[in-house]
Protein backbone atom coordinates (compact mmCIF):
# COMPACT_ATOMS: atom_id res chain seq x y z
CA UNK A 1 0.00 0.00 0.00
CA UNK A 2 1.35 3.40 -1.22
CA UNK A 3 0.71 5.80 1.63
CA UNK A 4 -0.21 9.27 0.52
CA UNK A 5 2.22 11.90 0.47
CA UNK A 6 0.75 14.39 2.43
CA UNK A 7 0.30 11.46 5.85
CA UNK A 8 4.12 12.41 6.66
CA UNK A 9 3.01 16.11 6.78
CA UNK A 10 0.05 15.71 8.76
CA UNK A 11 2.57 13.73 11.38
CA UNK A 12 4.98 16.28 11.65
CA UNK A 13 2.75 19.21 12.01
CA UNK A 14 3.75 20.64 8.44
CA UNK A 15 0.53 20.07 6.92
CA UNK A 16 -0.95 22.70 9.59
CA UNK A 17 1.83 24.91 8.88
CA UNK A 18 1.01 24.99 5.41
CA UNK A 19 -2.40 25.66 6.04
CA UNK A 20 -2.02 28.97 8.10
CA UNK A 21 0.41 29.97 5.22
CA UNK A 22 -1.99 29.52 2.45
CA UNK A 23 -4.81 30.94 4.04
CA UNK A 24 -2.56 34.30 4.79
CA UNK A 25 -2.42 34.80 1.38
CA UNK A 26 -5.99 35.00 1.10
CA UNK A 27 -5.74 38.40 3.07
CA UNK A 28 -4.21 40.19 -0.03
CA UNK A 29 -5.15 37.34 -2.55
CA UNK A 30 -2.45 36.25 -4.89
CA UNK A 31 -3.18 33.04 -5.09
CA UNK A 32 -2.87 32.52 -9.08
CA UNK A 33 -1.31 34.94 -11.30
CA UNK A 34 -4.59 37.52 -11.88
CA UNK A 35 -3.02 39.24 -7.95
CA UNK A 36 -6.30 40.43 -7.58
CA UNK A 37 -4.72 41.29 -3.86
CA UNK A 38 -7.99 42.37 -2.15
CA UNK A 39 -9.21 40.41 1.55
CA UNK A 40 -10.92 37.00 0.50
CA UNK A 41 -10.83 36.69 4.47
CA UNK A 42 -13.18 39.48 4.57
CA UNK A 43 -15.05 37.45 1.64
CA UNK A 44 -14.04 39.88 -0.99
CA UNK A 45 -14.65 38.65 -4.40
CA UNK A 46 -11.94 38.34 -6.70
CA UNK A 47 -11.77 37.85 -10.27
CA UNK A 48 -12.58 34.53 -10.36
CA UNK A 49 -16.06 35.63 -8.42
CA UNK A 50 -15.31 33.63 -5.51
CA UNK A 51 -14.78 35.00 -1.93
CA UNK A 52 -13.66 32.95 1.35
CA UNK A 53 -15.67 29.82 1.52
CA UNK A 54 -15.12 26.97 -1.29
CA UNK A 55 -18.08 26.73 -3.59
CA UNK A 56 -18.46 22.88 -4.75
CA UNK A 57 -20.77 22.24 -7.32
CA UNK A 58 -20.98 18.60 -7.83
CA UNK A 59 -19.03 15.37 -6.05
CA UNK A 60 -19.64 12.68 -7.30
CA UNK A 61 -17.28 9.35 -8.59
CA UNK A 62 -16.39 9.66 -12.08
CA UNK A 63 -15.72 7.86 -14.63
CA UNK A 64 -14.43 10.02 -17.25
CA UNK A 65 -10.98 9.85 -16.59
CA UNK A 66 -8.05 8.41 -17.71
CA UNK A 67 -7.82 4.91 -16.86
CA UNK A 68 -5.72 4.59 -13.27
CA UNK A 69 -7.63 7.33 -11.95
CA UNK A 70 -10.73 5.11 -12.69
CA UNK A 71 -10.30 1.75 -11.95
CA UNK A 72 -13.47 -0.21 -11.08
CA UNK A 73 -14.92 2.36 -8.74
CA UNK A 74 -14.31 5.93 -10.09
CA UNK A 75 -12.55 8.92 -9.56
CA UNK A 76 -13.39 10.87 -6.60
CA UNK A 77 -14.30 14.04 -8.24
CA UNK A 78 -14.72 17.04 -6.86
CA UNK A 79 -16.30 19.94 -8.76
CA UNK A 80 -15.45 23.69 -7.49
CA UNK A 81 -17.27 25.92 -8.65
CA UNK A 82 -16.23 29.08 -10.66
CA UNK A 83 -12.85 29.40 -12.49
CA UNK A 84 -9.98 32.04 -12.73
CA UNK A 85 -10.44 31.39 -15.95
CA UNK A 86 -13.22 32.52 -18.82
CA UNK A 87 -12.75 29.78 -21.63
CA UNK A 88 -15.43 30.62 -24.52
CA UNK A 89 -15.73 26.58 -25.20
CA UNK A 90 -15.88 25.78 -21.55
CA UNK A 91 -17.99 22.35 -21.40
CA UNK A 92 -18.09 23.20 -17.56
CA UNK A 93 -19.69 26.69 -18.24
CA UNK A 94 -22.64 25.83 -16.02
CA UNK A 95 -20.54 26.01 -13.15
CA UNK A 96 -17.51 27.36 -13.76
CA UNK A 97 -18.94 31.04 -15.25
CA UNK A 98 -22.33 31.26 -13.81
CA UNK A 99 -21.03 32.82 -10.47
CA UNK A 100 -24.48 34.00 -8.87
CA UNK A 101 -26.20 30.90 -9.47
CA UNK A 102 -22.62 28.95 -7.37
CA UNK A 103 -23.08 30.88 -4.43
CA UNK A 104 -25.63 28.86 -2.96
CA UNK A 105 -23.45 26.07 -3.43
CA UNK A 106 -20.56 27.78 -0.81
CA UNK A 107 -19.95 24.90 1.90
CA UNK A 108 -18.07 25.08 4.96
CA UNK A 109 -14.36 23.40 5.28
CA UNK A 110 -16.14 20.73 7.62
CA UNK A 111 -18.90 19.97 4.96
CA UNK A 112 -15.46 19.50 2.56
CA UNK A 113 -13.84 17.20 4.52
CA UNK A 114 -17.42 15.04 4.54
CA UNK A 115 -17.49 15.05 1.03
CA UNK A 116 -13.92 13.74 0.71
CA UNK A 117 -14.62 10.99 3.35
CA UNK A 118 -17.95 10.19 1.40
CA UNK A 119 -15.91 9.43 -1.61
CA UNK A 120 -13.72 7.61 -0.21
CA UNK A 121 -16.37 5.31 1.53
CA UNK A 122 -18.09 5.33 -1.72
CA UNK A 123 -14.82 2.92 -2.77
CA UNK A 124 -13.32 5.68 -5.09
CA UNK A 125 -9.61 5.54 -5.66
CA UNK A 126 -8.31 8.85 -5.58
CA UNK A 127 -9.72 12.42 -4.32
CA UNK A 128 -9.86 14.05 -7.80
CA UNK A 129 -10.06 18.40 -7.01
CA UNK A 130 -11.72 19.89 -10.54
CA UNK A 131 -10.79 23.72 -11.19
CA UNK A 132 -8.82 23.81 -7.45
CA UNK A 133 -6.59 26.98 -8.37
CA UNK A 134 -8.68 29.78 -6.80
CA UNK A 135 -9.84 27.55 -3.46
CA UNK A 136 -5.99 25.68 -2.90
CA UNK A 137 -5.87 27.14 0.82
CA UNK A 138 -9.67 26.10 1.07
CA UNK A 139 -9.06 22.98 -0.58
CA UNK A 140 -5.95 22.51 2.52
CA UNK A 141 -7.67 23.43 5.30
CA UNK A 142 -10.35 20.78 4.30
CA UNK A 143 -7.65 18.38 3.75
CA UNK A 144 -6.47 19.03 7.29
CA UNK A 145 -10.03 18.25 8.71
CA UNK A 146 -10.16 15.24 6.90
CA UNK A 147 -7.00 13.27 7.58
CA UNK A 148 -8.10 13.70 11.00
CA UNK A 149 -11.12 11.57 10.37
CA UNK A 150 -9.34 8.96 8.57
CA UNK A 151 -8.67 10.20 4.84
CA UNK A 152 -5.99 7.77 3.13
CA UNK A 153 -6.50 8.49 -0.44
CA UNK A 154 -4.74 10.16 -2.79
CA UNK A 155 -5.19 13.83 -4.21
CA UNK A 156 -5.25 14.86 -7.57
CA UNK A 157 -4.68 18.23 -8.84
CA UNK A 158 -7.07 18.62 -11.35
CA UNK A 159 -6.04 22.53 -13.22
CA UNK A 160 -6.03 24.39 -16.15
CA UNK A 161 -2.43 25.53 -15.29
CA UNK A 162 -3.16 28.73 -14.63
CA UNK A 163 -1.20 28.77 -11.53
CA UNK A 164 1.11 30.39 -8.95
CA UNK A 165 4.09 28.52 -8.84
CA UNK A 166 4.72 30.00 -4.91
CA UNK A 167 0.81 28.30 -3.85
CA UNK A 168 2.34 25.27 -5.94
CA UNK A 169 5.55 24.97 -4.10
CA UNK A 170 3.69 25.35 -0.46
CA UNK A 171 1.65 21.80 -2.41
CA UNK A 172 4.72 20.10 -2.16
CA UNK A 173 3.94 16.94 -0.25
CA UNK A 174 0.06 17.49 -0.30
CA UNK A 175 -0.63 16.82 -4.18
CA UNK A 176 -0.09 13.04 -5.18
CA UNK A 177 -0.76 13.30 -9.04
CA UNK A 178 -0.76 16.44 -11.42
CA UNK A 179 -3.48 16.66 -13.62
CA UNK A 180 -2.79 19.90 -15.18
CA UNK A 181 -4.24 20.83 -18.83
CA UNK A 182 -2.07 22.95 -20.87
CA UNK A 183 -4.31 24.89 -23.28
CA UNK A 184 -1.86 27.02 -25.79
CA UNK A 185 0.82 27.81 -26.95
CA UNK A 186 0.43 31.58 -27.57
CA UNK A 187 -0.58 34.34 -25.28
CA UNK A 188 -2.86 35.74 -28.02
CA UNK A 189 -5.21 32.78 -28.19
CA UNK A 190 -5.12 32.55 -24.14
CA UNK A 191 -6.51 35.83 -24.41
CA UNK A 192 -9.06 35.80 -26.92
CA UNK A 193 -10.37 32.65 -26.19
CA UNK A 194 -9.73 32.48 -21.88
CA UNK A 195 -10.38 35.99 -21.12
CA UNK A 196 -6.10 35.52 -19.32
CA UNK A 197 -3.09 37.60 -19.92
CA UNK A 198 0.60 35.53 -19.79
CA UNK A 199 -0.75 32.02 -19.82
CA UNK A 200 1.99 30.63 -21.79
CA UNK A 201 4.46 31.75 -19.21
CA UNK A 202 2.82 31.05 -15.85
CA UNK A 203 1.09 28.06 -17.57
CA UNK A 204 4.46 26.38 -18.17
CA UNK A 205 6.09 27.70 -15.08
CA UNK A 206 3.52 25.75 -12.99
CA UNK A 207 4.28 22.44 -15.36
CA UNK A 208 7.88 22.92 -14.10
CA UNK A 209 6.99 23.20 -10.73
CA UNK A 210 4.98 20.07 -10.81
CA UNK A 211 7.76 17.94 -12.55
CA UNK A 212 10.07 18.89 -10.29
CA UNK A 213 7.91 18.04 -7.29
CA UNK A 214 6.89 14.56 -8.41
CA UNK A 215 9.17 13.82 -10.97
CA UNK A 216 8.64 13.00 -15.42
CA UNK A 217 7.29 8.99 -14.00
CA UNK A 218 4.64 7.89 -13.17
CA UNK A 219 4.21 5.14 -9.92
CA UNK A 220 1.24 2.89 -10.03
CA UNK A 221 0.27 0.03 -7.13
CA UNK A 222 0.15 -3.09 -7.63
CA UNK A 223 -3.86 -2.94 -9.20
CA UNK A 224 -2.50 -0.77 -11.42
CA UNK A 225 -4.22 2.46 -10.09
CA UNK A 226 -2.13 5.49 -10.61
CA UNK A 227 -0.84 6.69 -7.01
CA UNK A 228 1.59 9.76 -7.93
CA UNK A 229 2.74 11.70 -10.96
CA UNK A 230 1.99 14.02 -13.79
CA UNK A 231 -0.07 13.63 -16.40
CA UNK A 232 -0.33 16.31 -19.45
CA UNK A 233 -3.41 17.27 -20.89
CA UNK A 234 -3.55 18.63 -24.35
CA UNK A 235 -7.21 19.05 -25.82
CA UNK A 236 -7.26 19.01 -29.77
CA UNK A 237 -8.72 22.23 -30.96
CA UNK A 238 -10.08 23.39 -34.35
CA UNK A 239 -7.81 25.08 -36.43
CA UNK A 240 -4.55 24.16 -34.60
CA UNK A 241 -5.90 27.16 -32.00
CA UNK A 242 -4.02 25.42 -28.96
CA UNK A 243 -0.72 25.06 -30.75
CA UNK A 244 -0.23 21.81 -29.60
CA UNK A 245 3.14 21.15 -31.60
CA UNK A 246 5.05 23.97 -29.77
CA UNK A 247 3.47 22.73 -26.48
CA UNK A 248 4.46 19.34 -27.33
CA UNK A 249 8.31 20.56 -27.84
CA UNK A 250 7.81 22.93 -24.74
CA UNK A 251 7.39 18.91 -22.65
CA UNK A 252 9.70 17.26 -24.88
CA UNK A 253 12.78 19.58 -24.09
CA UNK A 254 12.16 21.41 -20.82
CA UNK A 255 10.43 18.97 -18.88
CA UNK A 256 10.87 15.35 -19.72
CA UNK A 257 10.40 12.62 -23.11
CA UNK A 258 9.12 10.62 -20.22
CA UNK A 259 6.15 13.21 -19.31
CA UNK A 260 2.69 11.09 -19.84
CA UNK A 261 0.46 12.55 -22.10
CA UNK A 262 -3.43 12.69 -21.99
CA UNK A 263 -4.30 13.68 -26.10
CA UNK A 264 -8.40 14.80 -25.63
CA UNK A 265 -10.40 14.58 -28.70
CA UNK A 266 -13.42 15.37 -26.76
CA UNK A 267 -14.03 19.71 -27.92
CA UNK A 268 -17.42 20.48 -28.76
CA UNK A 269 -18.73 24.04 -29.58
CA UNK A 270 -20.27 24.94 -26.63
CA UNK A 271 -20.95 27.89 -24.41
CA UNK A 272 -19.58 30.98 -26.96
CA UNK A 273 -17.98 28.91 -29.34
CA UNK A 274 -20.30 30.34 -31.89
CA UNK A 275 -19.86 31.05 -35.75
CA UNK A 276 -20.70 34.91 -34.71
CA UNK A 277 -18.30 34.99 -31.76
CA UNK A 278 -15.33 32.96 -32.44
CA UNK A 279 -16.37 31.20 -35.45
CA UNK A 280 -12.60 29.54 -35.86
CA UNK A 281 -14.13 27.26 -32.25
CA UNK A 282 -17.48 27.07 -33.47
CA UNK A 283 -16.67 22.98 -34.62
CA UNK A 284 -15.94 20.06 -34.05
CA UNK A 285 -12.53 18.82 -34.92
CA UNK A 286 -12.00 16.99 -38.01
CA UNK A 287 -10.13 13.40 -38.33
CA UNK A 288 -7.30 15.12 -40.46
CA UNK A 289 -6.48 17.49 -37.24
CA UNK A 290 -7.04 14.80 -34.57
CA UNK A 291 -4.31 12.32 -36.37
CA UNK A 292 -1.85 14.88 -37.18
CA UNK A 293 -1.73 15.61 -33.28
CA UNK A 294 -1.18 11.58 -33.27
CA UNK A 295 1.71 11.80 -36.62
CA UNK A 296 3.39 14.78 -33.95
CA UNK A 297 3.60 12.06 -31.10
CA UNK A 298 5.57 9.86 -33.26
CA UNK A 299 7.26 12.42 -34.90
CA UNK A 300 8.76 13.76 -31.46
CA UNK A 301 9.10 10.62 -29.68
CA UNK A 302 6.71 10.90 -26.72
CA UNK A 303 4.61 7.73 -26.23
CA UNK A 304 3.88 8.12 -22.73
CA UNK A 305 -0.09 8.46 -21.90
CA UNK A 306 -3.17 8.00 -24.15
CA UNK A 307 -4.98 9.15 -26.71
CA UNK A 308 -8.98 9.78 -26.42
CA UNK A 309 -10.46 7.93 -29.58
CA UNK A 310 -11.73 10.31 -32.19
CA UNK A 311 -15.38 10.14 -31.41
CA UNK A 312 -15.70 11.36 -27.74
CA UNK A 313 -16.63 14.40 -28.63
CA UNK A 314 -20.23 12.76 -29.70
CA UNK A 315 -21.26 11.86 -26.04
CA UNK A 316 -18.41 14.20 -23.14
CA UNK A 317 -21.12 16.98 -22.66
CA UNK A 318 -21.80 17.31 -19.13
CA UNK A 319 -24.89 18.99 -17.61
CA UNK A 320 -24.38 20.25 -14.61
CA UNK A 321 -28.54 20.75 -13.60
CA UNK A 322 -28.21 17.80 -12.01
CA UNK A 323 -24.89 17.84 -9.65
CA UNK A 324 -25.19 14.34 -8.44
CA UNK A 325 -25.11 13.05 -12.15
CA UNK A 326 -24.19 15.63 -14.29
CA UNK A 327 -22.51 13.34 -16.72
CA UNK A 328 -25.18 10.85 -17.92
CA UNK A 329 -23.41 7.89 -20.72
CA UNK A 330 -24.46 4.96 -19.05
CA UNK A 331 -20.92 3.79 -19.51
CA UNK A 332 -20.02 6.04 -16.34
CA UNK A 333 -22.08 4.13 -14.27
CA UNK A 334 -21.25 0.87 -14.82
CA UNK A 335 -18.56 0.11 -13.04
CA UNK A 336 -16.13 -1.16 -16.44
CA UNK A 337 -12.90 0.82 -17.59
CA UNK A 338 -15.18 2.16 -20.30
CA UNK A 339 -16.09 5.53 -19.37
CA UNK A 340 -16.98 9.21 -21.14
CA UNK A 341 -12.98 9.70 -21.62
CA UNK A 342 -12.43 6.43 -23.75
CA UNK A 343 -9.26 6.26 -23.60
CA UNK A 344 -7.14 4.02 -26.17
CA UNK A 345 -3.63 2.33 -26.07
CA UNK A 346 -2.19 4.70 -28.92
CA UNK A 347 0.67 5.76 -26.46
CA UNK A 348 2.63 2.48 -24.55
CA UNK A 349 3.04 3.19 -20.70
CA UNK A 350 4.30 0.57 -18.79
CA UNK A 351 3.44 0.73 -15.32
CA UNK A 352 6.14 0.94 -12.72
CA UNK A 353 4.89 -0.90 -9.75
CA UNK A 354 5.94 0.31 -6.58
Amino acid sequence: MIEPAYLRLYETGELRTRVERLEAMLASCDICPRDCRIDRLKDEVAACHSGYLPVVSSYTPHFGEEPPLVGKNGAGNIFFGNCNLRCVYCQNYQISQRHREQRINEVSFERLAEMMLELQGRGCHNINFVSPTHFVPQMVRALLIAVEQGLRLPLVYNTNAYDAVEVLKLLDGIVDIYLPDLKYSDDGAGWRYSKIDGYVGHARAALREMCRQVGPGLTFDDQGLLRRGLVVRLLVLPNDQAGIRDSLRFIRDELSPKVALSIMAQYFPINQATVERNPLLSRKIMASEYWNVIDLLEELGLEEGWVQEFESADYYRPDFADSDVPFKDIRDFQGSLSSAYVPTSLLSIQPAMD
